[in-house]
C-alpha cells in the first residue's frame, strides 16, 4: 500500500482558460478539491506556499477550513518556507489547525527556494544570524518550531496573571499532542535529508533537487531517501519515519487528457540552476495511456522507495478536471502497481 495525495501550488490568473481567476477562486477551489479527493479515496490534500506571488501563501486558514470540511484525508503543506515564519506563532496556528482536523495535519516545512522578490523574508522582519545565510535562518526557525512543539513549558508566568495559570513554566497553546511527529522537511540535497533525519522529521522530496551525481533524477532521489533512512536509524528514533515524493503524472484516458498532456514535451529530466552556484535537476513528468504509464512508473526508483506519493495537479484547470486526474491514477494506475 502507498498513500496517494495531491499537491497544489494554488496558482490563479485572469488569463483565458483559467478557472482560478482570483485568490478567492483558488482558496475555495482548494477546499472543494480536498473534499472531492477524499470522496474518491485519496489519502492527502497538500498545498505549496509561495509569497509575493499569485499563489497560495498563508496556509493555516486554508488548512483549518479543509480540516473542518473533511473527515479522513490527511491535510498538509509541501512546503512552508521557514525563512518567513515566526516559529512560535506558527506553532499556535498549526496546533489550532491540527485540533480542528482531529490530528490529520502533516506539516511540510523547508528553508525555501528562490522567491519572487529579493530577500523577501527581510520584508517579514527576519534576517540571517551574523555570519550566516538565509538557509541558516530557515533551519534555525525550524529548530525553534520543533522545540516548542514538544509541549514543554518554557515561559515564566506573570505573578499577577489575568487568568489563573497551571503550576510551572508555561507552554504555547493550543497544544496538539503528536503534531511534533508529523513535521516533514523538504530536502533539496542529500545533506539536508540527513540533517532532517537527525532531528526526527519526516522527509519530503520534491520534483527537483541538487544535481549531486549527474545520474537520472529518480536515481539521485532514491539515493537521498536511502541516506535519510540510514541517518534515521543511526539517530535511534523510536518511530518509523515517513517519506513522500512528488510527481506530475497524467493517465491519458480521454480526448481532453490527450489535448492537455499528450504532447510528451516534458518526458525527460531537465537541468537548471537554483542560483549561480547550485546546479539542479528537475524530474520528468509522466503522461501516457495507463498501460504505458504503469510500465514507466515501475522504473522510478524513488517512487518505489517512498511510502507517500503526491500528485502535482494543474489547479487552474478547475476542481472537476483535477478530481478526474486523481481518480484516473487511483483507478487505472495504482492497482496495477500494487499501490492499492
Amino acid at each position: 500500500m502507498k498513500k496517494i495525495g495531491f499537491l497544489s501550488f494554488g496558482h490563479w490568473s485572469p488569463a483565458g482558460g483559467s478557472q482560478a481567476r482570483s485568490a478567492s477562486d483558488v482558496l475555495l477551489q482548494s477546499i472543494d478539491l480536498a473534499v472531492a479527493a477524499e470522496e474518491l479515496g485519496a489519502d492527502g490534500a497538500y498545498y505549496r506556499v509561495h509569497h509575493f506571488a499569485r499563489q497560495l501563501a498563508s496556509p493555516f486558514p486554508l488548512l483549518a477550513a479543509v480540516g473542518a470540511r473533511t473527515r479522513r484525508i490527511e491535510i498538509g503543506t509541501g512546503v512552508i518556507d521557514m525563512r518567513y515564519e515566526n516559529p512560535l506563532y506558527m506553532a499556535e496556528e498549526a496546533g489550532a489547525a491540527d485540533l480542528i482536523s482531529g490530528g490529520r495535519l502533516q506539516l511540510g516545512i523547508s528553508r525555501g527556494s528562490p522567491e519572487q522578490v529579493i530577500d523577501g523574508w527581510r520584508h517579514f522582519g527576519y534576517q540571517p544570524p551574523e555570519g550566516g545565510t538565509d538557509a541558516d535562518l530557515g533551519r534555525h526557525h525550524a529548530e525553534v518550531l520543533l522545540d516548542v512543539l514538544r509541549g514543554e513549558g518554557f515561559a515564566q508566568p506573570n505573578p499577577q496573571p489575568m487568568f489563573p495559570n497551571p503550576p510551572g513554566l508555561l507552554r504555547l497553546e493550543p497544544y496538539s499532542e503528536g503534531l511534533r511527529d508529523r513535521i516533514w522537511w523538504g530536502a533539496g540535497s542529500d545533506a539536508t535529508a540527513v540533517w532532517a533525519a537527525k532531528l526526527g522529521m519526516n522527509l519530503q522530496s520534491s520534483t527537483l533537487k541538487n544535481d549531486e551525481t549527474g545520474e537520472p533524477f529518480h536515481v539521485q532521489q532514491a539515493r537521498q531517501i536511502r541516506a535519510y533512512r540510514a541517518a534515521w536509524e543511526e539517530a535511534g528514533h523510536a518511530r518509523t519515519p515517513r517519506v513522500s515524493v512528488s510527481r506530475s503524472i497524467f493517465a491519458l484516458v480521454n480526448d481532453l487528457d490527450r489535448a492537455y498532456f499528450g504532447r510528451g514535451n516534458q518526458s525527460a529530466d531537465q537541468i537548471g540552476y537554483f542560483d549561480p552556484h547550485t546546479r539542479a535537476i528537475f524530474g520528468r513528468s509522466y503522461a501516457a495511456e495507463p498501460d504505458t504509464l504503469v510500465s514507466q512508473l515501475k522504473e522510478d526508483e524513488a517512487i518505489a522507495e517512498a511510502d507517500t506519493l503526491l500528485l502535482t495537479v494543474p489547479n487552474q484547470l478547475g476542481v472537476d478536471y483535477n478530481a478526474h486526474v486523481i481518480e484516473a491514477i487511483l483507478t487505472h494506475v495504482a492497482p496495477a502497481l500494487g499501490w492499492r
